[in-house]
């Protein structure tokens, strides 16, 4: 038919705009399928050879996927049409011949119907109506060949009436993955037909791999195969590919990977939390100088780049950036300098505004989104969903209850979200001869990932002391103590809530910091006994408090746009700094307190790198090549330095590295330790089974803390 515009039930398909609508709706489909499509409404009725469908679609290619790539076309359009194979409404299969359109087709504007003819079947010649693919035609098509690869059946969408998120009346929800361990981190493809999402329990800085799932029924399917920490999934902006952030050389790189799977490339370094604007076109974060991450746009190419915000500290890293429709405005998740995760903040693109936060009040937010038309901006923060209108709205509550929901994806048609919702836990461990043993009952611990509030060993190794969670829903942590032979806990100091937290050699005394009223911090000192009350020490802001030599006590503190490492006494005199340069992180400290390590800048400020800082003077020395943590074993015998980080299938790995007499570290390469470095790059290395530990008289004995997460990601409809 020569008509610009096509009727056929209740569908209109304009041919110049290439564009299908159902009662004057936009039909979601792919530009593969659309063209097959088109060909099928030229003359209904007639058979469409499978052969004359591949020289005019594909050209005169002969790509071996060819029959899968067809399949997947007709199966997409008819899920568009709502048409099944076995009793067709629109489109007929003639197994090993072709296709026919079968419905009535009309002229838009046409009062009567033209009745679908039935001709003989006849050669015809290649047309040139549809020219062959372009490159990102192949990538579609690529797409189109996992989809088969994954998919087992096309069925309608099933929406139950329940789901481990509690939501606002009106809501609904539908389950997308029902697997036994976890699912976080969901971004959706621009058309919304493919999933893509993390499997693990963590979205940030993650070991797991990066899966695909076709909606809504397909499998899912592995598509990466990287060790390397990672996180961000997100689609390309022709949806061929997958882009990820992955951490090295103590920064940050874009990689991304088909959807067909195989091996990923490099596409930016010095860059996360990439998102496409354009073909060429992109927004992410970037490292200005040790840690400092603000968001920038550029070509894919890195030209003509333009700063556009960056964290006013300079250990503030913007991780997460979402673009709104129009490409206005952005919204962006970002840490502070403590490494505690923000609300939410809103920037312009354009710069013609200050940034300023968004969602919900003081909330801690890890992801964004916005609905398609931008009047919606949404946020997965305080570990659940809310929904705020653009610009100046209240954040309303979208989901509520025990379960909690981490990342979000927003449908293109707007009507719905994806989210991981699910609950975690987390008990206390000894390793001890090669066997594992749990120490705590409670579910809610803190210090799971190697921070300063992580278990640490009494000196004589008798104990292991950490912070529990008091009661649920609060945000109050209570310092406790467990016997490793018995197994008996105690609560040390109830009516305290700490945030860090470090227990002197003869566990006499705790120096901790809690959280204050605005974000701040306050440091204290305290006897164990309670035989006296908690006395404040210092300013504000102090954190990361560890005991030194002597009466002292070291800390980090902020001063301007800088973290620095300090020291002064027990009852606050004789504040000083440690080094004159700054640094991002403490980490710990040597039990002979000799060395704090740190993460601080090298030498050109470029980026930064874990160091073993000197506390009676002299030059650091750089520990690995990448973040890692580090730790020491009770007497000081042995540095601990993760090379591998934890996954879903793995504890991940530390090298135990011994330390000679009076803590003499020995010599490491010159960059530092690699990441998944064997133990014969230093002498006398041995491997240990846990890459976030706290370590006890030798590589055989460590505690752990293991988290255990059931998470599954689910639609929530929004409208």
């Amino acid at each position: 038919m020569s008509a610009r515009r096509l009727r056929f039930g209740a569908f209109e398909f304009d041919v110049e705009a290439g564009q299908l609508t159902r009662q004057g709706r936009t039909v979601r489909i792919q530009p593969q399928p659309l063209r097959v499509l088109a060909i099928l409404l030229e003359e209904p009725g007639r058979v469409v050879p499978r052969e004359e469908l591949r020289l005019r679609i594909w050209g005169g290619s002969t790509f071996v996927e060819f029959d899968l790539g067809l399949n997947y076309c007709v199966r997409q359009i008819r899920l568009a049409l709502h048409d099944t194979a076995s009793r067709p409404v629109y489109i007929e299969t003639l197994k090993k011949r072709g296709y026919r359109f079968v419905a009535p087709v009309s002229s838009a504007g046409d009062m009567a119907a033209r009745p679908a003819e039935s001709p003989a079947p006849q050669a015809v010649a290649p047309s040139s109506a549809v020219p062959p693919n372009s490159r990102i035609a192949w990538k579609l098509l690529a797409a189109a060949f996992v989809a088969m690869v994954l998919i087992a059946g096309w069925q309608s969408w099933p929406w139950p009436h329940a789901g481990q998120a509690v939501v606002q009346p009106g809501r609904v929800i539908a389950q997308i993955t029902d697997l036994a361990d976890s699912a976080v981190s969901p971004a959706l493809s621009p058309d919304g037909r493919i999933l893509a999402f993390i499997r693990g329990c963590c979205g940030f800085l993650t070991a797991d791999d990066i899966y695909v799932k076709i909606l809504p029924n397909g499998e899912p399917r592995r598509l990466t195969h990287d060790l390397r920490l990672k996180y961000g999934p997100t689609f390309s902006f022709d949806g061929s590919e997958v882009s990820y952030a992955v951490q090295e050389h103590s920064g940050w790189s874009t990689y991304a990977v088909s959807v067909l799977g195989g091996e990923p490339h490099l596409v930016l370094s010095n860059a996360a939390g990439l998102r496409w604007l354009s073909a060429h076109q992109v927004l992410f974060a970037e490292i200005k100088a040790g840690q400092h991450m603000g968001v920038v746009t550029a070509t894919d190419s890195r030209a003509n780049m333009r700063e556009l915000y960056f964290p006013a500290h300079e250990r503030g890293m913007a991780h997460y950036i979402y673009p709104s429709p129009d490409h206005q405005s952005a919204l962006v998740v970002e840490m502070n300098e403590q490494g505690a995760w923000l609300p939410c903040r809103l920037i312009s693109l354009r710069g013609d505004r200050p940034s300023r936060p968004v969602g919900p009040p003081g909330a801690a937010c890890g992801s964004a989104g916005w609905s398609p038309d931008g009047r919606s901006m949404y946020f997965a923060a305080g570990q659940h969903l809310w929904r705020q209108s653009y610009p100046d709205g209240a954040a309303e509550p979208i989901t509520s209850g025990p379960s909690t929901e981490e990342g979000l994806a927003v449908d293109p048609d707007g009507r719905s979200l994806i989210t991981s919702s699910g609950t975690g836990m987390t008990t206390l461990w000894m390793h001890q001869r090669g066997v594992d043993r749990r120490l705590s009952a409670e579910g809610d611990l803190l210090g799971a990932e190697g921070s300063i509030a992580a278990p640490r060993f009494s000196a004589d190794g008798r104990f292991v002391y950490y912070l529990a969670r008091r009661a649920t829903g609060t945000n109050r942590w209570e310092l406790r103590r467990v016997s490793v032979d018995s197994g008996q806990t105690s609560v040390l100091l109830p009516e305290i809530g700490m945030r860090e937290y470090d227990v002197s050699a003869d566990g006499s005394r705790v120096i901790f910091t809690t959280n204050e009223p605005g974000g701040t911090t306050q440091l204290w000192l305290a006897p164990i006994d309670k035989s006296s009350a908690p006395v404040r020490i210092g300013l504000t802001g102090e954190t990361s408090p560890y005991f030194g030599s002597g009466d002292q006590i070291l800390f980090r503190t902020t001063e301007g746009r800088f973290n620095y490492l300090e020291r002064m006494n027990a009852d606050g005199s004789g504040r000083a700094r440690v080094v004159p340069y700054p640094i991002s992180d403490l980490q710990s400290v040597s039990p002979g307190r000799r060395w704090a390590m740190v993460i601080a800048p090298i030498l050109d400020g470029s980026t930064v790198a874990p160091m073993a800082v000197p506390l009676t003077g002299g030059d650091p020395i750089r520990i690995c090549e990448d973040y890692c943590d580090l730790s020491w074993s009770i007497d000081g015998a042995y540095l601990f330095a993760s090379v591998d980080g934890p996954s879903a299938s793995s504890p991940g790995r530390s090298l135990a590295i011994p330390v000679g007499a009076h803590e003499a570290l020995p010599r490491f390469p010159p960059l530092g330790i690699p990441s998944h470095a064997e133990p014969a790059i230093l002498p006398g290395a041995r491997s240990v089974p846990a890459a976030s530990l706290t370590a006890g008289v030798d590589p055989d004995t460590f505690a752990f803390i293991k988290t255990g997460v059931h998470r599954n990601l689910f639609r929530i409809a929004v409208q």
